[in-house]
């Protein structure tokens, strides 16, 4: 639970969903893995192509000194304690009706959304889901072996919350949920506002 507040009547599920870095090193038991990676796949998308893949390994696995390597070292520092790691790929192409491929303009956009639904299921379970965007792209395309035609767009830390005092020094401040910009700043009706 949060301090977050807001003025309308957003679910409480939303409006406390952080993303911590402080995690206790406990596996994920199998079950609640698969029903995390599950509400990614319900998670909507142009002309229902699902564009998105994941790649996870699961702490202690024969993967996970791959998948820790490919995070930029302050990364590595506190995801070490996750119980999952994953990463997001999309598929910047789609076949047309009549077979042949062609851009899918949609492609992040859409994994973005299954990100997200996956982040809220994460915490339903009595999990947080950090992702990140600090990893080495060349170094994931070759280790993970990403067909050219995909795009990483990101990865994400699972696992459950701690005290912060596991973190290295510099980080233990900085464990808190951040705030948000007013709705004003993001959302407003007609032209774009600078």
């Amino acid at each position: 639970m949060t301090n977050r507040t807001t003025d309308t009547a957003l679910d409480p599920l939303i409006l406390h969903r952080w993303s911590p870095r402080a995690f206790d090193g406990s596996a994920i038991p199998a079950a609640d893995l698969r029903t995390i990676l599950d509400a990614a796949r319900w998670a909507p998308s142009a002309f229902n192509y699902q564009p998105w893949r994941i790649l996870y390994a699961e702490r202690g696995d024969a993967n996970w000194e791959t998948f820790l390597s490919i995070l930029v070292p302050f990364n590595q520092s506190w995801a070490s304690t996750a119980g999952a790691l994953l990463f997001f790929l999309s598929d910047t192409q789609s076949a047309g009706p009549d077979g042949k491929l062609g851009p899918l303009h949609s492609h992040s956009f859409d994994t973005g959304a299954a990100w997200g639904q996956l982040g809220l299921q994460a915490l339903k379970l009595g999990y947080h889901a950090h992702g990140m965007t600090g990893l080495d792209f060349d170094k994931a395309r070759e280790l993970l072996g990403v067909p050219e035609r995909f795009r990483v767009e990101a990865a994400a830390a699972i696992g459950k919350a701690t005290d912060p005092s596991v973190l290295p020094e510099g980080l233990r401040e900085r464990e808190v949920p951040s705030d948000r910009k007013p709705l004003e700043e993001i959302a407003y009706p007609g032209k774009f506002v600078a």
